[in-house]
């Protein structure tokens, strides 16, 4: 037999059920789809990229902190997008966040795009590479100066390209 509490529990539980199912699709439908300039096909991206790799730049994944021989990599040098070898940002703009990831306090100029991210009931902003719509991490505002930005990227998600002395 049905009693208030039971209804309740139950209406309860589909709402949260509901809610839950449209912050996945809110976050599936924000996660950058339109066309870029480098398109492969999702075998494709296997083939060039590393199971890692892969994980993030193609499903928005996360590596795990403290992971990334990038994290304290401080050479002079510039950061590629793994999959699509653009350059995304400047070692001059590196810091140490103590995240346990690469941190920036600014891309390279009109290098990244930005989206809302609902994923895991949280609303961050997403950072993608421009040129390929690969996932590389995310936007928080807790950075030092002069941006106040955290661009807290996946070092699976980068290439490091040593700057050439001389």
């Amino acid at each position: 037999m049905l009693n208030r509490r039971y209804l309740l529990a139950t209406s309860l539980a589909a709402v949260a059920a509901g809610w839950w199912a449209q912050q996945w699709s809110e976050a599936e439908a924000a996660a950058p789809g339109g066309t870029f300039e480098v398109t492969k096909t999702d075998a494709e991206w296997q083939k060039l990229l590393t199971p890692a790799q892969y994980d993030v730049l193609r499903k928005h994944g996360t590596e795990r902190a403290f992971t990334s021989p990038l994290d304290k990599t401080y050479a002079p040098g510039v950061y590629h997008c793994a999959a699509c070898d653009l350059p995304l940002y400047n070692s001059e703009t590196k810091f140490d966040s103590g995240t346990g990831w690469p941190s920036f306090w600014a891309p390279i100029d009109k290098a990244v795009g930005m989206t809302t991210d609902r994923s895991w009931g949280m609303l961050r902003t997403e950072v993608h590479c421009r040129r390929c719509g690969g996932h590389q991490g995310h936007v928080f505002p807790d950075g030092p100066k002069p941006t106040g930005q955290r661009h807290c990227i996946n070092g699976v998600a980068l290439k490091f390209v040593p700057k050439v002395a001389g």
